[in-house]
């Protein structure tokens, strides 16, 4: 599989572990504290070729992911799951602990960001939804990320993530009723 788009990580070992499951470029942005210089290589891809953002499903990784998107308008983002990223020996959580097949998966359902959104779902919507405070609110959460393909966030993120992402009234409507469902046969 080739990636037309390049790809910013976080470090060496996450570009070796992009090798492995794909043909692509990667940017590496060495931490969370990304330099002036990286963001302007960041921007020259995005005006050439494009930028797919994959980073670590942790703290750091969503500040990068916050740094590009005030600096990159219009970049992809591809998110890997916790679980699939965490060491073999539980010994750190990365994008280089995923299996090719994950980061393979990651890319293909990768979104933009929009920052002009449209209100579909309300924080109504995911109060209902059990996706915000009460028991069980953070693995409704954590499943909705799956399903929609847009990683986990907190309660306060999800919101703005959903309007980011732009996901439809009906997609997330979906995807609550297999939760609820996955819910009822436990």
């Amino acid at each position: 599989m080739k990636v037309k788009e390049i790809i910013v990580v976080e470090g060496k070992d996450d570009t070796t572990a992009i090798k492995r499951a794909i043909d692509a470029d990667t940017i590496e942005t060495n931490g969370s504290a990304i330099n002036l210089e990286t963001i302007e290589k960041i921007k020259l891809a995005q005006e050439t070729r494009g930028v797919i953002v994959l980073t670590d499903p942790d703290y750091p990784g969503q500040k990068i992911r916050n740094t590009i998107k005030e600096q990159v308008p219009g970049c992809k983002h591809a998110f890997i799951e916790k679980e699939d990223a965490i060491h073999k020996h539980g010994k750190g959580v990365g994008v280089e602990h995923a299996s090719p097949e994950t980061i393979r998966r990651a890319l293909q359902a990768a979104h933009v960001m929009r920052e002009e959104t449209v209100e579909e779902i309300t924080q109504e919507d995911l109060i209902t939804a059990g996706l915000i405070g009460g028991e069980g609110a953070r693995e409704r959460r954590e499943k909705l990320g799956k399903l929609l393909k847009i990683g986990f966030a907190n309660g306060k993120q999800l919101h703005k993530r959903l309007m980011m992402f732009q996901i439809s009234k009906d997609s997330f409507a979906a995807a609550i009723q297999v939760i609820r469902q996955e819910e009822d046969n436990a």
